[in-house]
Order: C-alpha cells, then structure tokens, then sequence
C-alpha cells in the first residue's frame, strides 16, 4: 500500500507542477506579446472575474467526478441571478432574502435534473440540456427579457476591498475550492463520489445509494451555479437573462483542462482552480492583444479537445471501449486504479 501510496502522490505532484507550469507560460507568453498585460491592474481585474466560473467548475468537477454532466449550469445561473433581481428591485426584498431566493433556484433547478437522471436513467446530457432551454427561458420570462440594474444594494458582493482591490467574492470563491478539495479527499461522501464514478455497479451492490448520491452532486452544481450568478450580478450590478452564455463550456474546459476525468473516478478540485486560472488566462491575454470573439472561442474550443484527447490517453490502461461507455452513461467495470 504505501508504494501506491507514493506513486499517486508523485502522480499528483506532477499534475500541480504541470498546471502550474502552463499558467506561467501563458503569462510569460502574453506579457512579450501585450506591454499591458504584465500589470497589476490586469491582475486585479482577471481575479475579480473568476469567483462566478470557479464555483461553477468546483461544482462541474463533482459532477464529472460520477461520469456525469451538467450542461445546464450557465442558464442556472441567469435564471438564480435574475431571480435575485427581481426580489430587489420589484418585490423590494434585502439582499439577505433575494441572496437565498437566488441559492434555492439553483439548488430546485439541480435538484430536478437529480431526480430525472435517477429516477427514470435518463443521461445526464439529455436532461441537463433540456435545463439549459428551461432556465434561460425563465431568466427571460422572469425579468421580461430586459436586464435589471440595480446598482449600489448589490454591490458589496463584489466591490475591490480598498488597498488590494480584490473583491470579497473572490474570497468566498476559494474557500469554496479549499471546502471542495477538502470534501471530496478527507470525507467519507467524497471517497463514496470518486467510487461512484470508478465503477458505479460496484458501489450499488455494496449496500450504498446510489441515486442520493447523485441527486446530492446534481444539486450542489445547480446551489454553486446560484452562487455564481450572485457574484455576476455583483460584479455588473445588474441582472442580465443573458448572463453566463457558453459558461458551461467553459467550466468543463477548465475542469478536464485541471485533470478531471471525463469518465468519471478522478479529480481534484485544486486542479480545476488552477484550470481555471489556465482559462481566464488564455481569455484575458486573447483578448489584450486584440483577438476576435469569434477566434477565443475557436481557441478555447480546441483547449477543451486537446484536454479530451489526453484525458483519452490516460484512461487507456482501462481500454478505449470501456471509457467511452462510461462517458455515454453504460456501466464499465475496471479495477478503479488511479
């Protein structure tokens, strides 16, 4: 056991040290190429960024950590987040009230996709996209397709604390991350989770449920979804039903781009921050020397398929035919080695 032990503790390391050596590089990259990049306004602002897509990621990792997917988790947070709007400004709510109005939308969005994909063994993709065209629906129908500005009463979620000009969210946002690595390594549901996705059948016949471990998983995606649309209005001071368009892609860049399986049985959510570091990274440094829309897009999409490709050839000792029914959902039996 303890040369196991020590072999997936060197794994580990070098996982870290390779994120941490892509997010140098890219920084080192963009400051030769932008002489604004290299600034600690550029530092501030790409921190203050971050808190809505990493409590997102931390909740994606969770999610593929059981061989699922949550595709719904951008329009959750449009919907929480015009929710929120909606409690301040029309229905004159505090902000503690409309904060837990905001959390219990994505908590009941989370939950219904839990209950469909455990109740009737529909995918997870299927479900979880139908969720995507319901929420941005409501986020539309609740503040009639406008967005809702709503100023100064939200603004303490994300404002630069003065002197180091990072905002409270990103704070909150970390120690959801330390809360979430701490979760899934040291706790008994966290060790039942990574079980789960190595091999699902296994953990069933051994006396567990399953489903409420699913249900749970597909629930904290949706309530950190939630999350993440409190810190967006902050930040914007507004609540826009547009809000968070092709975050989840995003959010799944940075989670398999962090390391996390995409059949399920491993992750860390440290990795996923660092991935989403990676991301917001390549973003902001495309952006600063004047890359289009449409070619950040382009980029990220072939980050996310270089991510798969590798994830691909790690998952390769269990053989290509079991990983990929373990993506689309059919049971794969291996010996859960990581």
């Amino acid at each position: 056991m303890q040369p196991d032990s020590a072999q997936q503790s060197t794994s580990k390391s070098r996982e870290y040290l390779g994120l941490l050596a892509a997010l140098v590089a890219l920084v080192v990259i963009f400051g030769l190429q932008s002489e604004y990049f290299w600034s600690s306004l550029t530092f501030t602002t790409l921190a203050n960024q971050i808190p809505s897509l990493t409590v997102i990621a931390v909740g994606m990792t969770f999610v593929l950590i059981i061989a699922g997917i949550d595709l719904s988790v951008g329009s959750v947070m449009a919907l929480s987040g015009s929710v929120l709007g909606l409690a301040i400004m029309d229905l004159s709510a505090p902000l503690w009230v409309a904060g837990l109005l905001c959390l219990a939308t994505g908590l009941a969005c989370g939950a219904f996709n839990g209950f469909v994909v455990t109740r009737w063994g529909v995918p997870s993709f299927i479900v979880t996209l139908g969720m995507l065209e319901i929420a941005r629906g409501g986020a539309y129908l609740v503040t009639d397709s406008q967005t809702k500005y709503i100023g100064a009463s939200v603004e303490s979620i994300s404002a630069p604390l003065p002197g180091i000009n990072l905002s409270p969210a990103l704070f909150l946002a970390v120690l959801v991350v330390i809360i979430g690595q701490i979760v899934l390594s040291r706790t008994v549901f966290g060790r039942r989770l990574v079980a789960v996705g190595t091999n699902e059948e296994a953990v069933h016949l051994s006396g567990i449920n399953v489903n409420h471990l699913k249900l749970a998983v597909f629930m904290l995606a949706g309530a950190l979804a939630a999350l993440g649309g409190l810190f967006h209005v902050g930040y914007l001071q507004s609540a826009d039903p547009n809000a968070g368009i092709g975050l989840e892609l995003a959010a799944i860049a940075a989670v398999v781009v962090g390391g996390t399986s995409l059949s399920g049985g491993k992750g860390s959510v440290v990795n996923t921050f660092l991935g989403v570091l990676i991301i917001a990274v390549l973003q902001t440094g495309l952006a600063q020397i004047g890359a289009s829309e449409p070619t950040k897009r382009v980029i990220t999409g072939l980050v996310i398929i270089a991510a798969v490709i590798l994830d691909v050839y790690r998952n390769r000792r269990y053989g290509l035919g079991d990983y990929f029914k373990k993506v689309f959902g059919w049971p794969a039996i291996h010996d859960g080695s990581n």
